[in-house]
């Protein structure tokens, strides 16, 4: 009995370190995201193409972090740890896009920064009136580009009961299928290169003329406009080791890891870019960093006037 109870105890104590960090961290992404937006739309100076794409990336970070920690806080606290089949199916359709639409807005934001440094004359002409059609393709092209796998996987009867994670995706809940799944497979196959092939060629053409530009010119103009690509880099591959780490884990052997080092692999692209992207953009760039400043200063102030 003895040995029984120590072991409670100490897997309540690591269900509270958990609740804790992970509560810590949706609150920061909350926060972070919150501030990042709300800059952004209070100061005129930033209603701009890269910024009202900056704007998207922070709303789609504030989607994914709601995907995935609620339910999971949620599911710390319960005592079964189960969650119903409609739930599962909601979760995989929300992270899913998540995923779809977050590289979807760095590949747009590529674009903008291959227009802004390649056609600087032209770009904010070009770019205001092409943002409104972008932001419409990066929303759209992701939520209903998904639902023809959706559809494939909500048809399947389940057999299984069991998901060796912590949260819901799409090929982990096809493994619990009673049926064949090749149709299934297949057409999840075909879709990674739906949902990525169109990103990594607008990634790549982008910045493949951004480079050739700046070393044919030699300017003092395009090198500082170069480092304005600097943070999106960063955005990238932030989200691309992410997805890597994500996706190495479920192609391959992981039994040798430990299950803190799974959680953190499968956990990441979920999690760090919607953390780490404010930050990334409010240090990099000198207007948002300013702004940031003086609202920080000003609510000093008011505080220390009460």
């Amino acid at each position: 009995m003895r040995n029984m109870d120590n072991t409670t105890a100490v897997t309540f104590k690591m269900t509270a370190v958990y609740f804790c960090i992970f509560l810590v961290l949706y609150v920061t992404i909350i926060a972070e995201n919150v501030v990042l937006i709300g800059v952004i739309y209070r100061e005129k100076s930033l209603h701009e193409p890269m910024y009202v794409l900056l704007c998207n990336l922070a709303v789609n970070g504030l989607y994914g972090g709601t995907a995935l920690l609620p339910a999971l806080l949620v599911n710390l606290l319960s005592q079964t740890h189960e969650i119903s089949l409609s739930f599962c199916q909601t979760q995989v359709y929300a992270i899913h896009t998540y995923a779809i639409t977050e590289f979807t807005i760095l590949a747009v934001m590529s674009y903008d920064r291959y227009m802004a440094i390649c056609y600087p004359l032209s770009y904010h002409t070009i770019m205001s009136r092409r943002a409104a059609k972008l932001i419409l393709f990066m929303w759209l092209y992701p939520m209903l580009a998904f639902l023809i796998v959706l559809i494939f996987t909500l048809q399947l009867p389940y057999c299984g009961r069991t998901i060796e994670k912590v949260y819901c995706i799409n090929y982990l809940l096809v493994r619990l299928a009673c049926t064949d799944t090749f149709i299934a497979n297949i057409v999840g196959l075909l879709s990674v290169i739906l949902y990525t092939g169109p990103q990594l060629v607008m990634i790549f053409y982008s910045y493949g003329h951004i480079l050739r530009i700046c070393l044919l010119s030699f300017s003092k103009s395009k090198f500082k406009a170069l480092r304005t690509c600097t943070p999106h880099l960063l955005a990238i591959l932030n989200y691309s080791f992410g997805c890597f780490f994500e996706i190495a884990q479920g192609r391959f052997d992981s039994s040798h890891l430990s299950y803190q080092t799974k959680l953190f692999l499968s956990l990441y692209f979920l999690i760090f870019p919607p953390v780490l992207n404010p930050a990334i953009y409010g240090l990099s760039i000198g207007l948002i960093r300013a702004r940031l400043f003086r609202l920080l200063s000003r609510k000093s102030r008011q505080v220390q006037m009460m």
